[in-house]
């Protein structure tokens, strides 16, 4: 854990007691600050009390007492409404901030050149992140992974210069970190996402580029620019005089990182060498996964890892559970579980991977739903629909794509099972890439994903992947 000591003496509100709110209440009195926290939740605030945490109704206490409000990424900060106990601070002048935020002032008070690489984007940011981690910890790094890809960032070993921490920061993040300073900065791309808290692309798109704005001038900005939006941010960045490496992985650059024939190359003084292959990685399949490749590499390059090193992590990373993941075989059918995919643009990338797909999509459908995928749809043998956006997504099918509506995640596979091992294709894959949230079925991805892949694991005779 790292004591969060910047707040000693002073009195900190800290609202929302799931697993990181536990965790930044518990920095800070081990800090030695004075802290009251609260939640919605009964059985939250009971939790707390017992493992030793100051609570109190936040509504009845004295707010000109309160230096800061840290808040939990999940607490709406601006839309559809601020939550009541943002509006109360407010009203008090206290500053709402989150855990990120904490870890940057302690870092900056206690170790300002600990290495310290921030990561975001709509899609692809958890396994850049978790890349990232692993080609610094194949190098022989002290890698502290953490922040939006699961583990709290307070609940990592405290900055130095012994260690690396590589944090993935969601937008809500970014929103409660005012100061973020990572050393490098890393943002993938920009897509429309989570407007149902930004309220507009653009009040999201401008919270993304604040992790990039922010890193210092002697440090590095990575921009993917295959999409406007990061193309127009790195030019801002340019302007503004900070050091910008553009990562692409559709055209070659005349500066920066691209990616050309399953190679990641660097253009520099008009030269292009080679940082490093990925034919054959199983784990990095597909474009996107080559972009994110490519941003992990221009990081650890900006970290001091030389080429063979990052050729050598790249090749033996595992991948990550819900991304792709390769589940088993059963014949020739191959088993692929996407739950991560949670918006139509995430979804395309795992469909533009293979060909001859018995697809299962659904859930709670995102804006827009699946209309930008019809280019894919002939890729697709069968869909099978579950969940709240079923009869929608077969509208948008209509007669182009055959498709059922199974309703539930456990007959959408034995149907998809079934049809892919009576298929005449060569290589058949049932993809669970649902292109909506969980929500409507699912506490999250995550238990989607594990749900689909006990269900597979379950098939007589399946080949497990490794």
């Amino acid at each position: 854990m790292i004591p969060i000591t910047t707040f000693a003496g002073k009195r900190i509100a800290v609202f929302g007691l799931g697993a990181s709110g536990l965790i930044s209440a518990s920095a800070l009195l081990a800090g030695g600050a004075d802290i009251v926290a609260f939640d919605d939740d009964a059985a939250s605030i009971a939790k707390a009390s017992a493992g030793g945490i100051p609570t109190a109704d936040l509504r009845q206490v004295d707010w000109a007492k309160i230096a800061a409000l840290v808040l939990a990424p999940g607490v709406s900060l601006t839309h559809p409404a601020p939550h009541w106990v943002v509006q109360f601070a407010r009203k008090a002048n206290v500053e709402v901030i989150g855990d990120v935020e904490l870890f940057c002032r302690e870092r900056r008070h206690h170790a300002p050149s600990a290495p310290f690489v921030a990561i975001t984007g709509t899609n692809g940011k958890s396994t850049t992140t978790a890349l990232i981690a692993h080609l610094t910890a194949a190098a022989g790094m002290d890698a502290q992974l953490g922040g939006n890809i699961g583990t709290a960032i307070l609940s990592l070993a405290p900055p130095s210069t012994d260690c690396v921490h590589v944090i993935e920061c969601s937008s809500y993040q970014i929103d409660l970190a005012p100061s973020l300073d990572p050393s490098v900065g890393v943002l993938i791309n920009l897509s429309e996402d989570h407007l149902d808290r930004h309220g507009t692309m653009e009040n999201y798109a401008a919270v993304k580029e604040r992790l990039v704005r922010g890193v210092p001038d002697d440090g590095t900005a990575i921009i993917g620019v295959d999409d406007e939006r990061c193309e127009k941010i790195a030019a801002r960045l340019v302007q503004a005089g900070k050091r910008v490496m553009r990562i692409s992985v559709r055209r070659k650059l005349k500066d920066g990182l691209y990616v050309e024939s399953g190679r990641i190359l660097r253009a520099q003084d008009g030269q292009s060498s080679l940082i490093a292959e990925l034919g054959g990685i199983g784990s990095l399949r597909g474009l996107h996964n080559a972009q994110n490749a490519a941003c992990a590499a221009a990081a650890t390059l900006a970290l001091g890892l030389e080429p063979a090193a990052i050729q050598a992590g790249l090749r033996s990373f595992p991948g990550l559970v819900h991304r792709m993941e390769e589940v088993g075989r059963l014949g020739a059918v191959l088993f692929v579980n996407d739950s991560k995919a949670t918006n139509a643009d995430s979804a395309a990338q795992a469909l533009a991977c293979f060909h001859d797909i018995f697809w299962i999509a659904g859930g709670r459908p995102k804006t827009g739903g699946i209309e930008s995928l019809r280019s894919f749809f002939p890729r697709i043998r069968k869909a099978y629909l579950i969940g709240e956006a079923a009869d929608q997504f077969a509208a948008t099918f209509a007669d182009t794509v055959p498709h059922e509506t199974t309703g539930t995640l456990d007959k959408a596979l034995a149907a998809a099972a079934r049809d892919a091992a009576m298929s005449s294709a060569l290589e058949p894959v049932v993809l669970l890439s649902p292109a909506c949230a969980s929500f409507d079925q699912y506490r999250n991805f995550e238990v989607r994903g594990d749900a689909f892949r006990a269900l597979v694991q379950a098939l007589p005779g399946l080949i497990r992947k490794n």
